[in-house]
């Protein structure tokens, strides 16, 4: 066996971010590299994943999914090559998925890495359009959201990860109108030429609620909310009775330092009859083989389409993390190591 790297560079957060996260709340560190133990294997990571969520671990407060630890560091999906094994099932050379993303080389418990073929597809789109983004944008639009054929379907933050899937998943399903919402007029075209959707609009280009209505003239029948705040507010306007919303993230207000006021009309929902639910993807794994089997088909028949924002270097992992918050990606934003 070749001899293993002595050391893994990897991202610590040192100090908890009040507001817009800052270079000096983190630190690029290196921890020695060991045989793996009992049970064990030893991945070296190929890519990984810095996703919105992980702006709500690195505040010190209870929620679905425990903080960071300060001084330690930093999870998050990773995929990669094992380079040693002390666990049955696994051998060298095989590829998986785990969660101790951050680093260069991760030793990760057996039970919860799980085995991926780099043949079916590439690795880095297990982090992505056949990962948890992709699994969010499935269970959320057709499980939570209960998706018919001929609902007008609504995405905000419709060229990230997410919700770049739900809207041509929609329309594959049969959407009846889906309309997106991005932070440019790049993301825009992007959305309609590439992604097929009918309308998209800027966000910054005007008010939400005025461009959705002229967008979607006799409203919407769902909405996937990845951004909240004025968006939330503009669905809500536009909903048709017994409406649906995924609830599903809210970038427009992770940074925010005081409480975000709700939506000014949500006396709406009342009369309308409207159903508002948030999702968290890990409740839907039971969908994991049906969504594996529909999406890889769609990736292969070229139905459905993704992009990456793929930046370079584990030294270049806290400003891929900022540009991600400040929407500069195109679809997952992934960090790579394969350099």
């Amino acid at each position: 066996m070749s001899a293993l790297p002595t050391s893994s560079r990897e991202w610590h957060l040192i100090a908890r971010p009040h507001g817009w996260p800052k270079a000096e709340d983190f630190a690029l560190r290196e921890a020695p590299v060991t045989e793996p133990g009992e049970g064990r294997i030893l991945v070296r990571n190929h890519y990984f994943s810095v996703d919105p969520y992980m702006r709500g671990r690195m505040n010190d407060v209870k929620s679905y999914t425990p903080p960071f630890k300060l001084d330690h560091p930093m999870e998050g999906g990773a995929v990669g090559e094992v380079i040693a094994s002390n666990a049955e099932g696994f051998a060298v050379g095989d590829h998986v998925l785990h969660g101790l993303g951050w680093r260069e080389y991760a030793e990760v418990p057996a039970q919860y890495a799980t085995k991926v073929d780099a043949s079916l597809a590439p690795l880095s789109t297990y982090l992505g359009v056949l990962g948890m983004t992709g699994l969010t944008a499935y269970a959320g639009l057709f499980d939570v959201a209960s998706f018919k054929e001929g609902d007008a379907v609504f995405v905000s933050g419709a060229a990230g990860a997410v919700g770049s899937q739900v809207g041509q998943m929609a329309k594959l399903k049969g959407a009846s109108r889906v309309i997106g919402s991005a932070g440019s007029d790049e993301k825009v075209k992007l959305l309609v030429e590439e992604y097929g959707f009918d309308a998209a609009f800027n966000y910054k280009n005007g008010p939400v609620a005025q461009q959705l209505k002229e967008s979607a003239p006799d409203g919407i029948d769902v909405y996937f909310d990845n951004v909240g705040g004025d968006h939330l507010e503009a669905a809500i306007s536009s909903l048709n009775a017994h409406g649906r919303a995924t609830i599903c993230g809210m970038i427009a207000q992770y940074n925010n330092t005081e409480p975000t006021p709700g939506p000014r009309n949500l006396a709406m929902v009342i009369g309308k009859r409207l159903r508002l639910q948030g999702m968290l993807v890990n409740d839907h794994k039971d969908l994991q083989p049906e969504f594996v089997r529909d999406v890889a088909g769609w990736i292969a028949s070229g139905e459905l389409k993704y992009n990456e924002t793929v930046v370079e270097g584990i030294e270049n992992g806290y400003d891929a993390f900022l540009g991600l918050l400040r929407g500069e990606n195109t679809g997952k934003m992934i960090v790579s190591l394969t350099q």
